[in-house]
């Protein structure tokens, strides 16, 4: 098994869970877009991760403001209303059984074109509309592990040329430095911007602990994380000191702790960076607290 921050443990209902598409609910081997459609073509469309816990899905006006305001300021017609999205995704739940530890994938394109090309306004439908739901529990192996990081070459964009805020589909940027990483024998990328500061990882929220203080990047290069946001309050309220500030490589190799936040995984320890061993080389005692202090909130916030 990989690791990554994206690792979870599956379960067997996932391989024949019922996908949306459409309104229409299809075996997951049969669910399909035309070869036409936006998303397919050219990466335009917007997405979020949710997570379904004891029946509620978390966090979810932050997740809806965040769809509608990237479909905002891609000038996209979702075709659907707040209500009727999250209705769609509870439906979607239902159908396959689930009520807990799902994690749902809602991706939202301009929908079908007349022909493959740029223009959105060659367009011959609505939005296409897919919500995926399946099990997924955050690996616990790595709680004990944690990641090792490499600092890739890719550098996270500038809000001129790709604001990262923009939860599209277009990640190929990201994708490349995760490839880089994986080669380097990593599991995940750690991200620079145009400046040389640290800003984030591939796919996830970066933090490190340094005399107890949490430190992040202000996040003028980074995703819009809900997850990194909650984790950032939940740390100032209950265990300490926490800044939102520009720090460099070099502060990142010397931290005390450090881990990354995302939706599925919540708070996922680093251990390695470029070689180098954080800490003891073993998930920090705060990182741990941080973890638990994080889903005791989500438990609270679902009960």
């Amino acid at each position: 098994m990989h690791s990554s921050a994206q690792a979870y443990d599956g379960d067997p209902r996932n391989d024949d869970v019922l996908v949306y598409v459409n309104g229409d609910y299809v075996h997951r081997d049969k669910a399909t877009v035309s070869v036409f459609d936006a998303g397919f073509v050219l990466g335009d469309g917007v997405w979020e991760g949710l997570r379904l816990v004891n029946g509620k899905l978390l966090s979810l006006d932050l997740h809806m403001d965040r769809l509608f305001e990237g479909a905002r300021a891609l000038k996209m017609d979702l075709g659907l209303s707040r209500a009727e999205i999250v209705q769609a995704v509870m439906d979607t739940c239902a159908r396959n059984g689930f009520t807990d530890n799902t994690h749902i994938r809602l991706m939202i394109t301009r929908g079908r074109k007349t022909t493959p090309n740029q223009d959105p306004r060659f367009m011959a439908s609505k939005a296409t509309v897919v919500i995926v739901a399946e099990l997924k529990k955050p690996r616990a192996s790595l709680g004990a592990t944690g990641l090792k990081l490499f600092t890739s070459t890719f550098r996270c964009s500038t809000p001129d040329v790709f604001d990262l805020r923009l939860n599209s589909h277009s990640r190929l940027n990201l994708i490349q430095a995760l490839i880089q990483a994986i080669e380097a024998g990593a599991d995940e990328a750690l991200m620079l911007d145009q400046r040389g500061m640290v800003a984030s990882c591939n796919s996830t929220n970066f933090f490190i602990v340094r005399k107890g203080e949490l430190w992040t990047s202000p996040g003028l290069y980074s995703f819009n994380g809900i997850t990194r946001g909650h984790v950032f309050d939940l740390w100032a309220r209950e265990i300490g000191p926490a800044r939102k500030e520009d720090f460099t490589l070099t502060q990142a190799y010397s931290a005390d702790e450090a881990f990354v936040t995302g939706t599925l995984g919540g708070i996922t320890p680093v251990t390695m960076i470029d070689g180098r061993v954080v800490g003891d080389g073993t998930p920090g005692p705060l990182t741990r607290k941080a973890a638990q202090v994080y889903w005791d909130w989500v438990r609270a916030s679902c009960a």
